[in-house]
């Protein structure tokens, strides 16, 4: 389900006072989802990515939808850039040069395959992101790393080895699951 630009601008917006509110009082924008948009109250599932000079500086969200979609936003907002692991906390002097991405996924359905081939040949590039589960394991990456992983069988490798398996690693028992995302930046 898409959203209205109205929308998607106040969740752009809504993003930016969170990490506006994370550098002056340390927490997450508190949002009333009632004050808003039906579409905005409903539980959707996001990542934000932050980026400066087109670098990453920060990519938090779930693939579970718990929360009202707006809350999910200032939430994962304040967390990609206080709370990734990868970089430290954001500086306030970093904040003005600040690109914010935010990814709203659709639902992840099951991907049928037989094998790693049949599985590579049903890869939509820059269509599909993609849960990868083998036991104890589990990687996603968003349809926006088909950027810089173009190729179907190197995109596969890329997202074992995220979730802690060798890139050649197969089992039968790999889940495969496939989501749409629209994007809003």
């Amino acid at each position: 389900m898409s959203l209205t630009k109205k929308s998607s601008v106040l969740l752009l917006q809504i993003a930016k006072q969170s990490i506006q509110h994370g550098l002056d009082k340390q927490q997450a924008l508190a949002i009333n989802p009632t004050d808003y948009a039906i579409e905005l109250q409903e539980k959707r599932a996001t990542f934000v990515t932050l980026e400066i000079n087109q670098q990453l500086r920060g990519c938090i969200g779930t693939l579970t939808a718990y929360q009202p979609l707006i809350n999910d936003v200032a939430y994962h907002a304040h967390a990609a850039a206080f709370s990734d692991s990868r970089f430290l906390p954001l500086k306030a002097t970093e904040f003005p040069l600040l690109d914010i991405h935010i990814s709203v996924l659709g639902t992840p359905k099951l991907l049928n395959f037989d094998s790693e081939t049949d599985l590579i040949n049903k890869l939509r590039p820059k269509i599909d992101g993609l849960i990868l589960t083998e036991g104890r394991h589990k990687s996603t990456f968003l349809p926006s790393v088909w950027d810089s992983l173009t190729k179907p069988q190197d995109f596969l490798r890329h997202l074992k080895q995220k979730a802690g398996l060798s890139a050649n690693y197969w089992s039968d028992s790999i889940k495969i699951e496939h989501y749409t995302v629209d994007y809003i930046s």
